[in-house]
């Protein structure tokens, strides 16, 4: 008798059907309902994935062609500013020439060298020449032609709004007595009116020397530099505190940075003619290996800011090899450097 076969083995279901099977007996959904909640999920679905599908692929960057277009923005740029400042010269000169500038008002006149001459037998344009201000020269005229011509430089010294500079640097060439004979003394005079000139000598500020002899700049006080004229007391003065902060000066040019000689170079002139630094001197030095923030700033040539990157940087890099290594300091300029460099030392 043949076996019988075994029966054959229950087919299991498809997983979507499962699924569908328990989506709509955990949420008790009808079929219609169970279709409508697969519609949308897969409509969320493809809400979210489809615009990452569909996104075009970002570009490659060039940053030369970057570059190329700042590059020409740049350039574009420069050319407006140029345009914009040459307008702004032309508007300044229009100004000046047309809009009552001093340009138009004054004239220019050349400089002469100076000679001897007569005070008297001067225009206003020959005072110009010999540099007296514009308006300051048409005064002396006048001041001449309603007193009767001048008699002594002491008259021309008077006149409101000369620089002492200019006329100390004229009065040698005038040729003219300093002073007039037998008239009162109103700069000195504090006796009776009418006291004469001669009686009041003793009151009067002695007289500087005409012919004075050369002097060493470091080792001079005050009353030798009031020796040379148009160097008064408060001139001398700071003088002296300039050569102080310093510790001492190299050269004689260095006269030109005290303040209260920037705006007379003729004093400076006078100053370097009848003064000398002697050769080989050696100022007061500063070591920059261990001078510290307070020691380094009140030197002129150091100032707050340079005396901070000073510290900082022998900080930061060691001690200090030679001095040159200061033009390492970016806010150094070359020309700084070359004043400071004969006052530092490294040890």
């Amino acid at each position: 008798m043949p076996a019988t076969p075994p029966p054959p083995t229950p087919r299991q279901p498809w997983g979507p059907i499962v699924a569908w099977r328990w989506l709509r007996r955990r949420f008790n959904f009808s079929r219609v309902e169970a279709r409508g909640f697969v519609l949308l999920l897969l409509l969320m679905l493809g809400v979210v994935v489809l615009p990452m599908l569909l996104r075009p692929d970002d570009p490659d960057y060039l940053p030369a062609a970057d570059q190329q277009q700042l590059n020409g923005w740049a350039k574009e740029l420069s050319a407006r500013l140029a345009i914009t400042d040459s307008v702004e010269r032309q508007r300044y000169r229009s100004r000046r020439d047309f809009g009552g500038g001093r340009a138009s008002r004054y004239p220019t006149v050349l400089r002469v060298p100076l000679a001897p001459f007569d005070p008297n037998a001067l225009s206003a344009t020959d005072w110009e020449a010999r540099g007296v201000p514009h308006f300051v020269a048409g005064r002396i005229v006048n001041y001449g032609q309603k007193a009767g011509g001048f008699k002594a430089k002491a008259q021309v010294q008077r006149i409101y709004g000369l620089p002492d500079s200019v006329y100390q640097r004229l009065a040698p060439f005038m040729q003219l007595p300093d002073a007039l004979p037998g008239r009162p003394d109103y700069a000195a005079r504090n006796g009776a009116p009418g006291a004469p000139f001669a009686a009041n000598t003793a009151n009067r500020p002695a007289r500087k020397p005409a012919h004075l002899l050369p002097f060493d700049l470091n080792k001079a006080d005050t009353t030798q530099l009031q020796q040379i004229k148009g160097i008064g007391r408060g001139r001398a003065k700071w003088i002296v505190i300039r050569r102080n902060e310093l510790g001492g000066y190299v050269d004689e040019a260095q006269l030109a940075d005290v303040f209260v000689l920037r705006d007379a170079p003729d004093l400076v002139d006078s100053l370097r003619k009848y003064t000398f630094v002697t050769p080989g001197f050696v100022p007061q030095m500063v070591n920059i290996n261990f001078a510290t923030f307070d020691e380094l700033w009140p030197h002129p040539y150091v100032g707050k800011p340079l005396a901070r990157l000073i510290v900082a940087f022998r900080k930061q890099h060691g001690p200090y090899k030679t001095p040159e290594d200061l033009r390492q300091i970016k806010i150094l300029k070359e020309e700084s450097f070359a004043k400071l460099r004969p006052y530092v030392r490294c040890e």
